[in-house]
């Protein structure tokens, strides 16, 4: 060992390869060009941890208000908690044979496309591989919930949760805070401009 560290004896290729094998180390990282040491498969599940169901045996779709959101994190095992929430069934073919959820905006970071008291409705993504860049998300962390577009970082288990208002800065997190994952489909608003409801009656 100490020779190779003097540079006296070169590491073949193969015994190189073997460590990396063994330990699951990332080459990228030692290198520094990534900042994900190990290359391993173990992300968390993004799979939703309850659903509810009618009295049809169809998916409902739960609504999370502003203040059902801030325990959402604490109650995400607990049925109980879920069963409580205002629950519909949208008989739409674009949400068929997905799980949906609604959740209600806070703040304005995500002006002007989202404005506070807006629901958005979102379905479920039980992958990291089925993550999409940019694409504006709602974000089930270990102690918050939010909606942000997600900017995906190459040879890294981060990711950029961007805000669309200038006035609020992007943040990194590590993949595993996240507990689950919601692509957002589509939005109900009570905001509408006069000229565009003139021109939704023209």
């Amino acid at each position: 060992t100490a020779d190779i560290e003097r540079g006296k004896t070169k590491v073949p290729g193969f015994v190189v390869a073997k460590l990396f094998e063994d330990h699951q180390i990332n080459p990228s990282w030692l290198f520094e060009s990534s900042d994900l040491m190990r290359l391993t498969t173990d992300k968390p599940s993004l799979v939703p941890k309850v659903i509810t169901v009618n009295s049809e045996d169809k998916e409902n779709v739960l609504l999370v208000e502003v203040k059902a959101a801030a325990g959402y994190p604490q109650h995400i095992m607990d049925r109980s908690w879920y069963e409580r929430l205002p629950a519909f069934d949208l008989p739409l073919k674009e949400f068929r044979n997905a799980t949906y959820r609604g959740f209600q905006v806070e703040g304005e970071s995500m002006l002007p496309a989202l404005n506070p008291g807006d629901w958005v409705l979102a379905r479920a993504v039980d992958s990291f591989n089925a993550l999409r860049n940019s694409k504006i998300y709602v974000v089930v962390l270990e102690d918050s919930v939010m909606v942000k577009k997600i900017e995906l970082k190459p040879n890294s288990n981060k990711l950029s949760l961007v805000s669309l208002n200038p006035n609020y800065d992007s943040y990194e997190i590590h993949a595993f805070q996240i507990q689950e994952l919601w692509e957002v489909s589509s939005k109900i608003t009570f905001v509408i401009e006069q000229d565009q409801s003139l021109q939704l009656l023209t």
